[in-house]
């Protein structure tokens, strides 16, 4: 009895200390697809800046039809 007792806690220290890894993991992906998220929102605003810019400096007759 007193073998599976000891048995029994070294499973659940080697549990915690995996799910303690697993929980680490965890907020460093989510910190890096916020990080990456934030790249988007950048790139996609400069993206949005750039296409006004240059549909700005073309005049309306050079434009193409929207069917093209």
């Amino acid at each position: 009895m007193k073998n599976l007792i000891k048995k029994l806690e070294e499973q659940v220290t080697f549990l915690q200390h995996e799910i303690s890894q697993m929980s680490n993991e965890l907020y460093l992906q989510q910190k890096e697809i916020k990080s990456l998220n934030k790249e988007i929102s950048n790139f996609q605003k400069r993206i949005d800046e750039l296409d006004n810019g240059i549909e700005s400096s073309i005049s309306k007759d050079d434009k193409k039809p929207p069917h093209y």
